[in-house]
């Protein structure tokens, strides 16, 4: 199975289950009704908790659908009298290969997003906007319930779906102009932060105040808007999580790779192809185009080389927004993949495999990384094999980011290696570690594995202030809290046994080589 499916199905089971509404039964009784806000759209009717209120299903663009499939989002039309805003709206077409347990509520009606915010009134509370991770084929905003972020941080969150898939990114040339294909996924989110520009305060949020957050390929697509033209001054600092910003298509291959996926879905005249896409029922539509390969892995990616992303984010790191970032990674993040091919493909890491896993991942390096990473060192194969793929794809692309972006730039490495995780990860052969989405649970209140410990929830606690600090202030430091500096080769070590700065970060995960095998 490919890796694109492998990475959405787990991260999905990771946080599928309790995300969702949880309203009093009795909403507050006040002279200004506070589950009813007016949009430009229309008037919305939400719920309210004793610590929260919550706005779900709130569409921010047109039904993407018809004509309306392979374009940029328009605005969502007007409604008369309350919308019933107390459930989440569909989620966008996912990849049907997932081996998802969560049920298929999902369609192309899907570009909605839901507001969370603390109770009672007050001054404008700052907004951060949450953009899911899925592999850019599945995941959607309805698992990530931000009640207590919003409460204990004192701020706006605000969660969205954007079309996946082929539905996000195809980018066949008959579907636009030259250069004007794909990201059609990337655009749904720049739309979703018009939406918010133009509609928060209503919520009780400060539109001139917005953090753009993501992880995993919600992270990509912040380093996206980072250097995309139409995302300029939509947002005033970012947060990137586990983000592998390197994940790209450029346009070539991309219309290459889409002219022959739409062949296959029925379409293989490129004079007609366009309205052959259009018209085609969905469910022909609902596997993803692949683009980038990982070995013999396959992803879904945005496109560079566009109107959207005319260059990729890596090659324009000195040319980024100026607005201040939170960067970091877990320590263990490829053990999540090693584990999905274990479970999935039945791969059991003998030592015989490893020179292939590393021919298929590194090339003609593979020797020199095989040299750095021996079986002998990490405790077997899968150990060796994640830690090597964590440094290259993960870290050290985040240390290359934090020394290169303009701003200022704050780092951290999430290091709970006891972090709870699903069941099925608890009986591997190997220890998954600080694994890659294993850290959202310390921020939402997400499903699929046991409760935080004490320790644990005290870690969640620190995380939820220094990330609310840093949406309010843009700097992650506060009373009461150990200080956390701008980057200066030191990184933040978020830890249940106390968390402190440490300097060995670049060392401990190899940069240093990696950089030089860039270099070459």
């Amino acid at each position: 199975m490919r890796r694109a499916r492998q990475v959405s199905a787990l991260l999905l089971g990771l946080v599928i289950g309790l995300a969702g509404c949880r309203a009093a039964e009795h909403p507050a009784q006040v002279d200004t009704d506070p589950a009813v806000v007016h949009t430009r759209s229309g008037v919305v009717r939400g719920m309210v908790a004793d610590d929260h209120r919550l706005f779900a299903g709130i569409p921010y663009a047109a039904p993407p659908v018809g004509t309306k499939r392979f374009a940029p989002p328009e605005p969502a039309a007007s409604w008369p009298g309350e919308r019933d805003a107390t459930r989440p709206g569909p989620r966008c077409v996912q990849d049907p290969d997932a081996d998802l347990e969560h049920g298929d509520n999902s369609g192309e009606d899907c570009l909605t997003l839901n507001v969370w915010t603390p109770p009672g009134a007050g001054e404008p509370r700052p907004v951060m906007v949450w953009i899911h991770g899925g592999g850019f084929v599945n995941g959607s905003s309805d698992v990530y319930d931000a009640a207590r972020l919003a409460s204990r941080g004192d701020i706006v969150v605000v969660t969205v779906n954007y079309r996946l898939g082929t539905l996000g990114f195809l980018a066949h040339p008959a579907l636009g102009a030259a250069g004007d294909v794909g990201n059609y996924g990337i655009a749904d989110q720049q739309a979703a932060l018009r939406w918010v520009r133009d509609n928060i305060a209503e919520f009780g949020g400060d539109p001139a105040h917005v953090t753009l957050a993501g992880e995993s390929a919600g992270g990509t697509s912040v380093c996206d808007h980072l250097v995309a033209p139409g995302s300029a001054g939509l947002f005033h600092a970012v947060i990137l999580m586990s983000a592998p910003c390197q994940v790209q298509t450029d346009l070539p291959t991309a219309q290459q790779r889409s002219i022959a996926y739409a062949a296959e879905a029925g379409c293989p005249d490129p004079a007609t192809a366009g309205a052959c896409l259009r018209g085609l029922p969905v469910d022909r539509l609902r596997k993803p185009v692949w683009y980038f390969n990982i070995g013999s892995d396959e992803m879904t990616t945005p496109v560079t080389g566009t109107e959207m992303l005319p260059r990729a984010p890596l090659s324009a790191l000195g040319e980024a927004a100026d607005v201040p970032v939170l960067i970091g990674t877990t320590r263990d993040e490829f053990t999540l993949f090693v584990a999905l091919r274990y479970l999935r493909q039945g791969q059991r890491f003998t030592p015989q495999e490893y020179p292939e896993l590393l021919r298929q991942t590194f090339g003609a390096d593979a020797g020199a990384v095989g040299v750095h990473y021996p079986m002998a060192r990490y405790g077997g194969v899968a150990q060796a094999y994640s830690a090597a793929v964590t440094d290259s794809a993960f870290s050290c692309v985040a240390e290359r980011m934090a020394e290169e972006l303009p701003a200022k730039v704050y780092a951290y490495e999430f290091n709970d290696r006891s972090a709870p995780a699903p069941e099925v990860m608890r009986t591997l052969p190997f220890p998954v570690g600080a694994s890659h989405s294993l850290e959202l649970r310390y921020l939402f209140d997400v499903g699929g594995a046991p409760p935080l410990d004490a320790a644990q929830q005290a870690l969640a606690d620190q995380m939820i202030e220094y990330w609310s600090r840093f949406v309010r202030t843009g700097d992650p430091s506060g009373e009461g809290q150990p200080q956390w500096p701008a980057f200066d080769g030191r990184w933040m070590s978020l830890r249940p046994d106390g968390s402190r700065m440490t300097a060995d970060f670049s060392t401990e995960h190899q940069c240093p080589f990696w950089a030089g095998l860039r270099e070459r």
